[in-house]
């Protein structure tokens, strides 16, 4: 039973942690680069549009969607906790209604980026074409995030494949084999294409220089961490069943979460790394005078 008590401190973490938390930074965070955007450029091309009555907007529409959402786990929470408390519950539908919860938790902020997605494409496609002014400082991986950060991502990989090849020889029941590795390597590939587009992809036209810094670091991180802590997760999972703990697995499954969740918080508030700070970075500096950019 000890077990259930454990998820029920856990899950009102996962509630609180992303449904009440991180919308609040992340509207903090929104208005603080609407104080960024060229507010004679954003006028030009939105002319009668209220740039803080637009901000404003948003953020009580994500706050009600994400109030809603917080309400909807209190609810899940209630009815789980009579379900847990019967010594035949059963660990593959709390593990999956936990889960749907996540996925309704991340909509609104799945939905905001699709929007944003889709109106920087419109944006482009409105502006004329011009010359093209560029910052001479070159952005890499290592500006953003920690060289040690970046090998223990790749080292856990090798870790977990060595770890699900053990486990081929001694399966437990439902151990879906060679698949988890293609699993978490597509989990790689993805983050990889998502941090290389966001190092080397063009520049939103209404996103000053420092939000653009800010944006890739956040990305960075988010996508390295949550590799991390991908494995780590699908390893304890594994790890409970073969010492047959299993009914441990929703409190590792919400714990999961909420890590995630603060991963991300770290992203958010954590300053971007000053190039070249341990040797390894990738910054260019301008030699003084000369405006030529040494390497």
């Amino acid at each position: 039973m000890i077990e259930a008590y454990a998820f029920f401190a856990a899950f009102p973490l996962q509630i609180l942690a992303m449904s009440v938390l991180f919308p609040a930074w992340f509207i903090g965070r929104a208005r603080l680069q609407a104080t960024s955007i060229d507010t004679e450029r954003f006028a030009q091309l939105y002319p009668g549009v209220d740039l803080s009555l637009s901000i404003e907007r948003f953020a009580t529409r994500y706050r009600a969607a994400n109030t809603g959402i917080a309400v909807l786990g209190l609810l899940l929470l209630g009815w789980l906790f009579s379900l847990m408390r019967r010594p035949d519950w059963d660990v593959g539908s709390v593990k999956a209604l936990v889960t749907a919860y996540f996925i309704v938790q991340v909509l609104p902020l799945c939905l905001v980026g699709l929007i944003g997605v889709m109106y920087s494409k419109a944006l482009k496609r409105s502006l004329p074409e011009g010359k093209r002014t560029a910052i001479l400082q070159r952005r890499g991986l290592f500006d953003f995030v920690s060289p040690f950060v970046v090998f223990l991502a790749v080292l856990v990989y090798f870790l977990f494949v060595a770890f699900v090849i053990f486990i081929r020889q001694h399966p437990f029941p439902g151990f879906a084999g060679l698949i988890n590795i293609g699993a978490v390597t597509l989990v790689y590939a993805l983050n990889a294409f998502v941090v290389y587009q966001q190092l080397y992809g063009k520049k939103h036209p209404l996103e000053t220089h420092e939000g653009r810094v800010h944006t890739i670091g956040v990305t960075v991180k988010g996508g390295v961490y949550t590799c991390i802590a991908t494995v780590v997760f699908l390893s304890l999972i594994f790890t409970l069943a073969l010492l047959d703990l299993r009914r441990w697995e929703p409190f590792a499954l919400s714990v999961f979460f909420v890590t995630t969740t603060l991963l991300c918080f770290r992203g958010l508030i954590a300053p971007p790394r000053k190039p070249g700070a341990d040797g390894l970075g990738s910054g260019g500096r301008l030699t003084p005078g000369t405006g030529e950019m040494r390497l």
